[in-house]
């Protein structure tokens, strides 16, 4: 039985995917909001057609870019199989929002006024086995494995537009992500950032900080605006980007 197949519940669906062979590559990457699947059990929470499509989902273009990355670097990626909006893996049961009752412009109905049972049963059903596959691989890894995760945000938040095509993020260990930001800028392709569009205090850091920072680990979180990864292609082109990213500030992170 692979670790993918360890977690298949009453929800009737794996909470996460392994790709690639742990124990392989310098890296792990984890892809939390990798999929916009709501099983059966959850009704579609309700919500239209367009809001199962939408980013408020899933974090479109991640899945493909992080894919490429694992495929690049040799190293396994741990991929979210159940939509955030029925649980988000990169928060913790006492986060407000790990079962959000809105997101962006939409409402999420079957999410209101569930009850503290069923706040459990997700958590116990989606982020626990998801996050004890993470953990297998990670100690499956070589010593020293850096832990990376990959998101993608919308270009227009709010009505308002962002400027910024990659953001790399940290908790409280900001080492990856500076060296990060610093082969970005002498390559001069793309407009990056440091802990955009969200940082640490939006508590988007939960999975830096349980798996890497805990474990003494290298991390850094990175945000790719969803327009330049929702193709195939798009998403291969930048994860070639930012796989030579990745070794580079790995290498200058350890010199």
């Amino acid at each position: 039985m692979t670790l993918a197949e360890q977690h298949i519940d009453t929800w009737g669906w794996p909470a996460a995917a392994v790709f690639g062979t742990p124990g392989q590559g310098d890296f792990v990457l984890v892809c939390e909001h990798a999929s916009d699947f709501i099983p059966p059990y959850a009704d579609g929470l309700g919500l239209s057609p367009e809001a199962k499509r939408s980013h408020a989902a899933w974090d479109i273009g991640a899945l493909d870019l992080a894919k490429r990355l694992s495929a690049r670097l040799n190293s396994p990626l741990i991929a979210g199989q159940i939509s955030r909006l029925v649980y988000d893996c990169n928060r913790p049961l006492e986060a407000h929002d790990c079962i959000p009752t809105r997101s962006e412009i939409y409402n999420v109905p079957g999410n209101a006024e569930i009850s503290d049972d069923c706040r459990r049963d997700r958590f116990e059903q989606i982020h626990n086995p998801f996050h004890e596959t993470v953990s297998q691989v990670i100690k499956a890894a070589r010593p020293n494995v850096i832990l990376a995760t990959i998101h993608s945000f919308t270009p227009v938040y709010n009505g308002f537009p962002r400027v910024t095509e990659i953001g790399y993020l940290s908790h409280s260990d900001d080492r990856m992500a500076k060296a990060c930001l610093s082969q970005e800028h002498k390559r001069g392709r793309m407009k990056a950032a440091l802990d955009e569009p969200y940082s640490a205090t939006d508590g988007v850091t939960y999975s830096l900080q349980k798996h890497g920072e805990a474990h003494g680990l290298l991390n850094v979180m990175i945000e790719v605006r969803n327009d330049l990864i929702n193709t195939a292609h798009k998403a291969q082109a930048v994860g070639d980007h930012l796989a030579a990213t990745l070794i580079a500030a790995k290498k200058e992170v350890l010199e």
